[in-house]
């Protein structure tokens, strides 16, 4: 059974790590959560759940306003041919639903299956808003105690400068 929001917020309050938590309507797209989260301060987020034809798996926390380059990404990282994962391996290893991706799910991810990378420029910000495993949620916590959460989840971290998408 994959982690509760509950869950999560006993983790981080375990974890020592401070964070606040706001409700809205469902959210799926970036535009639909600038307008219901705009106001929030720190960095606006999204995530990229990603595999490639060999099975490798990637978890890719960005800006949201980062267009990412994916053909430019598989090479920096050495993946083949990425494509991003199903639902039903989203919810197989992440234990969320599409609209819902957040570093918080590594939480669900005991096989350490997924590689995590982070925008370099995305934890330059002092605090940082995610969905707390559910789309109807953000919660904001400090960029250093994302790297906590993440890795006493068992997951190393790679800090990558993201190459863009011209245009």
């Amino acid at each position: 059974m994959p982690a509760t929001p509950e869950d999560l917020f006993e983790k981080l309050d375990a974890l020592g790590i401070t964070y606040e938590t706001h409700h809205h309507a469902p959210v799926f797209t970036v535009e639909e959560a600038q307008e219901h989260t705009g106001d929030i301060p720190g960095g606006h987020c999204k995530n990229l759940f990603l595999k490639d034809k060999t099975g490798d798996l990637y978890l890719v926390v960005c800006l949201q306003e980062t267009a990412v380059d994916l053909k430019a990404f598989r090479k920096l990282v050495g993946a083949k041919n990425l494509s991003f994962g199903k639902p039903d391996l989203l919810y197989e290893t992440l234990g969320v639903e599409p609209g819902s991706v957040t570093p918080f799910s590594l939480i669900n991810d005991a096989e350490r299956k997924v590689s995590v990378v982070l925008e370099k420029r995305m934890m330059e910000h002092e605090f940082l808003n995610y969905h707390p495993l559910r789309n109807t949620m953000t919660t904001q916590l400090a960029a250093r105690d994302l790297e906590k959460f993440i890795r006493h989840c068992g997951h190393e971290v790679r800090l990558l400068e993201l190459p863009e998408r011209d245009g």
